[in-house]
């Protein structure tokens, strides 16, 4: 009898620490303890300046960059290969680019693989496939749950100076009265990406619909869209002179800023022929 009541006891009080747990993440989320903090890229201004297209592909292209000789650059364009069906998807019912989507991505990857260094090279580098954020962000992507629950709202508020449009309103509905379990497993499917990219590009294009009825379009700044998908929509202020940064992470020894990596990428050649720009 004592036995199974130190068993019994014993299951309560786990129970009772993983509800405290989910609570505490809950709270963290809900007072934005576990938003990005960020930072500005020290090429920020520079960025503003060359609103050149050609000559940002030019300079991006005048030395190979470190970032694209590395193991993890492998494994997540190798990724992204695999994916590219549901990326192509994504980006005609999101309206937005597939090559912008993919620039977010790829930040949140490099991000990911910074923060999680041994699980990278036991299993994701050897294996060619993306990390799956399962803390606090989620997917491949790195989308929190408030700002997917964000991103589903600001579809069907008129109000919102983030709406699209009522072409759009009906594109994230949900199959099941569970919304809570439904976008859980939208954004954590192993198998299945589609809805990382899918609400990375929702996102994409509410921004940019905030930004152009204010006055400063950035439909063709991707450091800025992924600055902002880094930071989040509390952060998103218009502005004449926006500026690029955001988490900023190491490869090979080199920083580098969110919107940073989605700038160097996005007017590179790597994987150009099947996300071109």
């Amino acid at each position: 009898m004592k036995f199974w009541k130190i068993i019994f006891n014993i299951i309560i009080y786990l129970f009772a620490a993983i509800g405290f747990l989910f609570f505490a993440v809950y709270v963290a989320m809900q007072l934005h303890l576990t938003d990005e903090k960020g930072g500005i890229d020290s090429l920020s201004q520079h960025y503003n300046e060359v609103k050149n297209v050609v000559e940002r592909k030019i300079e991006t292209q005048q030395t190979k960059k470190d970032w694209m000789t590395t193991p993890e650059w492998q494994a997540i364009s190798t990724g992204l290969l695999k994916d590219k069906n549901v990326i192509l998807e994504a980006s005609k019912v999101s309206g937005v680019p597939a090559r912008v989507i993919v620039s977010n991505v790829i930040a949140e990857q490099f991000r990911f693989f910074n923060s999680n260094r041994e699980s990278v090279k036991k299993y994701f580098l050897p294996l060619g496939i993306l990390g799956n954020g399962t803390q606090f962000s989620y997917g491949v992507a790195g989308i929190k749950t408030n700002t997917a629950i964000a991103i589903e709202n600001n579809l069907k508020d008129t109000t919102s100076p983030y709406y699209v449009g009522p072409s759009f309103e009906n594109i994230l509905d949900f199959d099941t009265p569970d919304s809570d379990g439904e976008r859980m497993t939208r954004l954590t499917d192993p198998k299945n990406h589609y809805y990382s990219y899918l609400y990375t590009g929702i996102f994409m294009r509410e921004v940019m619909a905030q930004w152009q009825k204010a006055g400063f379009p950035i439909n063709d700044r991707p450091e800025i869209l992924a600055t902002l998908f880094n930071i989040g929509f509390a952060r998103s202020k218009p502005s004449a002179e926006p500026q690029t940064g955001g988490t900023t992470f190491a490869i090979s020894g080199i920083d580098y800023t969110f919107g940073g990596i989605a700038y160097e990428f996005y007017y590179s050649d790597e994987l150009i022929q099947d996300f071109p720009n």
